[in-house]
């Protein structure tokens, strides 16, 4: 789902970049008259997000569908699976919202961010999926973890700026699409010092882990989201350099994906969750069968007695 998520936010700014956001000047038929596109580039692009979508609208049911029929039933895979659906809704809503208002940069702005939040609902299920329920108990110290949030808290705000920036640049979207009202320069620096702290806050966290001995595996997540962070920024500072050629900002907009989730993925990390108990039952015949915990699973046959 995860994977989904990202193809839709990355093949969504490939329609900006390519400048086929009015593409299909209608929603959710493509024209006024017609549901699929005209065999042009610029409609072709647009209608191909588009599909996107609808698949994972297809890939949210059917994992809400898995969650709610889950046994044993767990409350907290079936609100995340819902806040996909939900998060889907509020994309499309925000989709014609964009289409409608000609390219308003605020909405585009708004509807990438509403993909980030259905990323991390994504990340957050994958994660969820594999263990058992509850909060978990904390690997490292409680300092430790406040600065993890603030990095956390501070990468969401550099996000934000990047779409700033994005729409601050000469990637509008079409043709006589509005931008922000700031120079492109200005929001390069804010959103560039933005990630410069946070990676300054990320180095300060990770000396504290080394320091305290953390466990390999909180320093090792520590390690690929710096390793992640430092790719990125090499690729936003090449990009701005080179005046910002749409397949470079299309790699960074990837990128931020990449991160946003390495981010997400080292935090959980600082909690440690008990696998799910495999509860094992014995038939009527004797043998012993294993109830796994996933999605939708099944008893599975283990050894005869």
């Amino acid at each position: 789902m995860s994977a989904l998520v990202v193809f839709n936010i990355v093949t969504g700014a490939a329609v900006r970049l390519s400048g086929s956001g009015l593409g299909c000047p209608d929603w959710p038929t493509c024209s006024e008259h017609h549901i699929t596109p005209a065999l042009a580039l610029h409609p072709m692009v647009e209608f191909a997000n588009r599909m996107v979508v609808v698949v994972l609208c297809i890939a949210a049911a059917t994992t809400l569908v898995s969650a709610l029929r889950r046994r044993p039933f767990r409350r907290d895979l079936v609100l995340l699976s819902s806040g996909l659906i939900a998060g889907i809704f509020a994309d499309a809503v925000l989709g014609a919202i964009v289409v409608y208002s000609k390219l308003n940069p605020y909405a585009v702005m708004t509807h990438f961010m509403v993909g980030i939040g259905l990323l991390t609902i994504a990340c957050a299920l994958a994660l969820h999926a594999g263990r058992s329920s509850g909060h978990g108990t904390l690997k490292v110290s409680s300092t430790e973890v406040r600065l993890g949030t603030l990095c956390l808290g501070m990468l969401l705000i550099a996000v934000i700026a990047g779409t700033a920036t994005t729409a601050s640049g000469p990637h509008a979207g079409g043709p006589g699409a509005k931008r922000l009202p700031v120079p492109l320069a200005d929001m390069a620096r804010t959103h560039s010092a933005i990630i410069l702290v946070t990676g300054a806050m990320v180095l300060v966290l990770l000396y504290m882990l080394e320091k305290s001995v953390a466990p390999e595996p909180v320093r090792r997540r520590g390690r690929l989201l710096l390793a992640a962070m430092v790719i990125q920024g090499v690729i936003g500072y090449t990009q701005y350099f080179t005046h910002l050629p749409a397949v470079l900002v299309g790699i960074h907009v990837f990128g931020a994906t990449v991160v946003w989730s390495a981010m997400y993925w080292f935090y959980d990390g600082l909690w440690h969750h008990a696998a799910e108990p495999v509860a094992t039952t014995v038939g009527p015949s004797g043998d012993s069968t294993v109830e796994n915990a996933g999605i939708g699973s099944r008893p599975a046959p283990v050894a005869a007695r």
